[in-house]
Formats: C-alpha cells, sequence, structure tokens
C-alpha cells in the first residue's frame, strides 16, 4: 500500500466505510491487514474483477522516478488502464491524486505525466475528482527523514540556489481527508496552513532535532554531483532533478485558501525524537521486484 493509499485507507476505515486495496505486495504483518481486503495490483484483465462492488477509486498509482524499465510513459498508460477498468467495474467514481502545479511544468517528466493523467479524466466522461498534494509530510516520510537523517551526521547541509523558493507542506491526514472530502468533477489543491522557503523548512528541521548543522546556499552545478555521489554511496536515490527544479520554481505551493489544518512545525517538534535516525530508502522501499 502506498504512503498516501494508507492514510486515505486509514480514514475511510474512520468513517466506517470499507477498503480493498490494490497493491503490488501483500504484508501479512501490517497491522493494517487485518481491516481491509487486499487484491493484486496486476495491470491486466484482473482489474476488473479486483475493482468490482467498489464505489470510489482512490488511485494513489504513481512513480517517484524512472528506474529499471519503468518510465512516466508506462506509468500514464497504467493509469489509464486503471481508470478504464473501474468504469467497466462500474466504479461510481475516481479521486485521483496528481501533484500541486501539474499543469505548470510539461518541461519536467513527473509533472507532465501527472498533467497528461489530469486531461485524460477531464475528457473520459468518467466521475472524477482531482486532488493535487503540495510537499505531503508524516509518518514514514521518506524525503524529510532523510533530510534529518543528513541534518544528524553531517557538519554542512548545502541547499540548491539558497532555498529562497517556497514550500507549503501539507499533513498525510490532511491529503487523506480531502481525498475523502472531495466530491463532483472538481480539481482542488491539498496545502497545509504555512508557506515557508525551502530554506526556513530545513531550519525548523535542524532546529527540532538539536542538529548544530550549518546550512548554506550553494550552486546547482556544484549540488547535483554532489546529490548524486551520495546517492551512489546509499545505493539510493536521493533527490532528482525534477524534484528539484520544482522546488526551485515554488511549485509545490498553492494560490488557493488552504485545505489542510495540521501545521509542519507543531508536527516537526512532535517527531522529533525519531526523525532521522535512521536513512529510508527509495528503492528498497518501492522498487523492490514486483511479485
Amino acid at each position: 500500500m502506498s504512503y498516501t493509499g494508507r492514510a486515505i485507507a486509514e480514514e475511510v476505515l474512520s468513517r466506517g466505510g470499507a477498503v480493498r486495496s490494490l497493491s503490488r505486495r501483500d504484508d501479512p504483518t501490517d497491522p493494517l491487514r487485518g481491516r481491509i481486503d487486499v487484491a493484486p495490483l496486476r495491470f491486466d484483465d484482473s482489474l476488473v474483477d479486483s475493482l468490482r462492488g467498489a464505489s470510489t477509486l482512490y488511485n494513489t498509482y504513481w512513480i517517484r522516478f524512472e528506474r529499471g524499465g519503468h518510465t512516466f510513459d508506462e506509468a500514464v498508460e497504467r493509469s489509464v488502464m486503471l481508470f478504464e477498468a473501474a468504469r467497466r467495474a462500474g466504479v461510481e467514481r475516481i479521486v485521483h491524486v496528481s501533484v500541486s502545479s501539474a499543469d505548470r511544468a510539461d518541461d519536467l517528466p513527473y509533472f507532465r505525466g501527472k498533467h497528461r493523467i489530469e486531461d485524460w479524466l477531464a475528457a473520459s466522461g468518467l466521475n472524477y475528482s482531482v486532488v493535487r498534494p503540495t510537499l505531503v509530510f508524516g509518518e514514514n516520510d521518506i524525503l524529510l527523514n532523510n533530510i534529518a537523517w543528513i541534518l544528524r551526521r553531517f557538519p554542512v547541509f548545502a541547499i540548491p540556489g539558497g532555498g529562497t523558493y517556497r514550500v507549503q507542506p501539507v499533513s498525510v491526514q490532511d491529503t487523506a481527508r480531502i481525498c475523502v472530502d472531495s466530491r463532483g468533477e472538481e480539481t482542488i489543491d491539498a496545502a497545509g496552513p504555512e508557506t515557508l522557503t525551502f530554506r526556513e523548512l530545513v531550519e525548523e528541521l535542524r532546529d527540532a532535532i538539536g542538529a548544530r548543522t550549518r546550512i548554506v546556499g550553494a550552486s546547482t552545478s556544484w549540488t547535483t554531483p554532489l546529490t548524486r555521489l551520495a546517492g551512489a554511496l546509499l545505493r539510493d536515490v536521493i533527490v532528482t532533478p525534477d524534484e528539484l527544479s520544482g522546488l526551485s520554481r515554488s511549485l509545490l505551493t498553492s494560490s488557493e485558501e488552504p485545505r489542510g489544518s495540521d501545521r509542519f512545525g507543531d508536527w516537526v517538534r512532535s517527531q522529533a525524537a525519531t526523525l532521522g535516525q535512521s536513512y529510508v530508502s527509495e528503492l528498497k522501499r518501492n522498487f523492490r521486484r514486483e511479485k
């Protein structure tokens, strides 16, 4: 189950609903496992049977970066397969989790792929909503945890371009609530109540965990090869070019009134004892061989 998908499942269960999760991997030890049905996520004719009887499909399927033959084009095609299967199965409504500013960055493959899916849904005739989260934070988050991990262990943290670009963090719980609350054919942002510069966000993390790391601005010509080297040493992908570009253009913000209420600073302080204590590998969590 995906990070956001798990939060949506918990939100639906809290409202007395039933949940069936389409997952690439089934973990019988997951505490949530006994409360939900699990069907395999296979992009073939079995999708229709897996979706039959469901009233709403919450789609969180996507890839963070291309790897091992999995491309953004493939992710778009598979998303369309999922929606068409939902149509054939009689699913009444689709809620698709996109990304903020998906229609403002077609030069970035990650954002362009999300925009293509939004356009397909708009022309599909299906009953759908699109929810566009900004920078999602919460328990088991990878990106923010690993920033904290770096801050705990290194004397200097280099921010590309100085970090004056803005982010508007939203909690995964708020994101789930906004998804479940969405109704009708609408495209809405899931954004939190605070807008920070990226430097301010990193400083909040540092101060909360009690690190003394010096935060410095640096040119992308220097930080890009540095992050690639760190990724090679950790055997992981720390940050992608699309993510860096999206951050530098303040794409992870919203011009709408914030629908989220959880404050990033409050969450960071509540998680200070555990954030960054261990490194979390994106590749190990999400790119293990599919069974």
